[in-house]
């Protein structure tokens, strides 16, 4: 583990420090960012509410002026009657204690009060039905009902059919039974035991049609009238509502108004009075709707006779003694549509903050990136400058040792004195050219190395550059040259293709400690003329493929093998080719050699075969 004092060495101290700066200014923004967007969380849910308080104060304003007008119109129907369909919605009773109609026609299924139409006496059959039934002489007690069956009453003649119609059938007379059951069906105005003739009658022909008939409010009957001569399942919302009729109309007020429960249904009933006259609307409760906005109502114990009560919700409440309205109306914001998600101030907010806190990442992280390509320079010159100054220091060593022995006179033959005269040109030379070398490169690295362009042969130039490493091949190292035999010739600067190659043939000897042979082979390929040089020394990894060619780089595989060098020769083959529409090639893998291909084009004459 590395030690906390390193960390505070340069570089890795300025990144750290850099590290540290760019986690607190985000912590810093990354709060402030929640803070605001806290207070704008606050800023709308006071909206919200505002809102809420305006759209209840319309409802109710609404809703009060809509039980106005209701009031207004059963007012109005104490002294006309409502025209047909009105209302259009609920039921409307119109009557007194002992006589009520309902509209719109039809509708409602039972009557809080029993029919009003006449029934006829019972002791005006009492003759017949002491020879029916206490002196067993139906035959007699038939002629009494016919006689009384002729009455100009229908209360009268609806009860003797009835009678007339039992006695037949009891004596077995079937088809004269019922054709005094299908007289009595024709009267429509009066009652028998209760009820209306037409209604017993069918029910006693056994009717078909029935059923229909009562559920479209043919006949005013009382509930348990209608359930025993409808038989079966009756509608339970029409039920439910005949109810609630019922319980209202037999609990009004004079000017009344009250929430009644029937069957877990909520129904409000409003009634006018005008002396004995009586008008009562009964219906289903009804709030008006605002836009964004959700209303329930709330009876006196707490039951929502409306709408949807969310108590997890914020609600703008209006009590109903407050607002004089017959419920408490509680109103909530409407549940946003799927998809929408927060309101577009906070998505504002969110991708601010979030594209200031890439920034200021992104920032961070190409400075430190700078800083550390900066560092890295400055270690590749520094280690430049040693490696120069090696290469410098060896040929003036040699040079200064050689010349002070001549100076001295310490030379034992003349043969050797040629021999250290040889050596000194070998080492100036040597040294000019590395001279030479940094002065061409820091001019193609300032974009001021002029190149003089003409036709030149790819042979001579290869032949030119191999004689000048007599040296190596003194050591019994090998340069094999190979080519075809006709002309390869480019356009080019003949001196800087000779620096080029020659970098790139010294660089094969250099890095082969091993392999004594370096290949050079030269042709003509797809109009290029292509310059190959191959040897089998350590070899260069994937990755430092690329980097070799920038400035100042050497392979990990010079430092393991301790090859001295400067770091700039590939660099400035790289200039040098590139200035010549060229490109360079390298293949290698460690431990089996390289091979830089260097591409040229092509002069004319050399793609005219011969």
């Amino acid at each position: 583990m590395t030690p906390l004092r390193e960390w505070l060495k340069p570089p890795k101290s300025l990144l750290l420090i850099l590290f540290l700066l760019t986690l607190v200014s985000v912590s810093a923004l990354g709060w402030f960012g929640f803070k605001l967007l806290e207070q704008d969380r606050m800023v709308q849910a006071q909206r919200r509410q505002e809102r809420l308080e305006q759209a209840a104060d319309r409802i109710a304003a609404t809703l009060r002026g809509t039980l106005a007008e209701t009031g207004e119109r059963l007012s109005a129907w104490l002294t006309a009657t409502p025209s047909a369909g009105k209302p259009e919605e609920g039921i409307l009773l119109i009557g007194s204690d002992s006589a009520v109609n309902a509209y719109p026609e039809g509708k409602l299924l039972f009557y809080p009060v029993p029919e009003s139409d006449p029934e006829a006496p019972a002791g005006l059959f009492a003759e017949g039905e002491s020879l029916e039934f206490l002196q067993s002489q139906p035959a007699r007690a038939a002629e009494v009902y016919r006689r009384l069956a002729e009455s100009a009453d229908p209360a009268r003649r609806a009860g003797a059919l009835l009678r007339l119609a039992r006695v037949l059938g009891k004596v077995g007379r079937r088809e004269e039974s019922a054709a005094a059951y299908a007289r009595m069906a024709t009267i429509d105005d009066a009652l028998v035991a209760g009820a209306p003739a037409s209604l017993v009658a069918r029910h006693a022909l056994g009717d078909a049609t029935l059923r229909d008939d009562l559920l479209r409010g043919r006949w005013r009957v009382t509930r348990g009238q209608l359930e025993f001569y409808a038989g079966g399942a009756l509608p339970e919302d029409r039920m439910a509502m005949a109810e609630a009729a019922s319980q209202a109309w037999n609990a009004a007020n004079p000017r009344g108004q009250s929430t009644l429960w029937v069957g877990g249904r909520p129904y409000f009933a409003m009634s006018r009075n005008s002396g004995a006259k009586r008008a009562m609307l009964i219906q289903s409760p009804r709030i008006p709707e605002v836009d964004q906005a959700v209303c329930a109502a709330v009876d006196s114990e707490g039951r929502v006779v409306y709408g949807r009560r969310d108590r997890a919700d914020r609600a703008a409440i209006r009590p109903a003694a407050e607002s004089q309205l017959p419920w408490t109306l509680y109103v909530t914001g409407a549940d946003n549509p799927p998809g929408a998600g927060m309101p577009a101030s906070q998505r504002f907010l969110l991708l601010g903050t979030g594209v200031m806190v890439l920034f200021l990442i992104a920032g961070t992280y190409f400075i430190a990136r700078a800083i550390r390509r900066e560092m890295e320079v400055s270690r590749m010159q520094s280690d430049f400058v040693s490696a120069v100054s090696h290469e410098f220091r060896s040929p003036l060593t040699s040079i200064r040792h050689l010349s002070e022995i001549l100076e001295l006179g310490r030379v034992p033959s003349e043969e050797r004195r040629q021999v250290y005269y040889s050596t000194l040109v070998r080492e100036t030379r040597r040294l000019q050219r590395l001279v030479e070398a940094l002065l061409n490169f820091g001019r193609m690295e300032a974009g001021a190395r002029p190149y003089r362009f003409e036709e030149c042969e790819a042979s001579a130039l290869i032949h030119r550059v191999a004689g000048e490493f007599d040296a190596e091949l003194a050591a019994g190292r090998r340069l094999e040259l190979s080519g075809p035999e006709r002309a390869c010739a480019v356009d080019g600067d003949p001196d800087a293709l000779s620096v080029a190659l020659r970098n790139v043939i010294d660089n094969a000897f250099k890095y082969s400690p091993d392999g004594p042979t370096v290949w050079v082979e030269w042709r003509v390929e797809n109009a290029r003329v292509a310059i190959q040089v191959r040897d089998q020394g350590l070899g260069i990894t994937a990755a430092e493929r690329r980097a070799i060619f920038r400035k100042f780089v050497r392979g990990s595989a010079a430092a393991a093998a301790n090859v001295k060098g400067s770091g700039v020769g590939l660099a400035m083959v790289r200039h040098i080719v590139a200035a010549h529409r060229g490109e360079i090639r390298l293949e290698s893998e460690p431990g089996s050699g390289s091979t830089f291909v260097i591409l040229l084009p092509a002069a004319l004459t050399a793609m005219v075969e011969p």
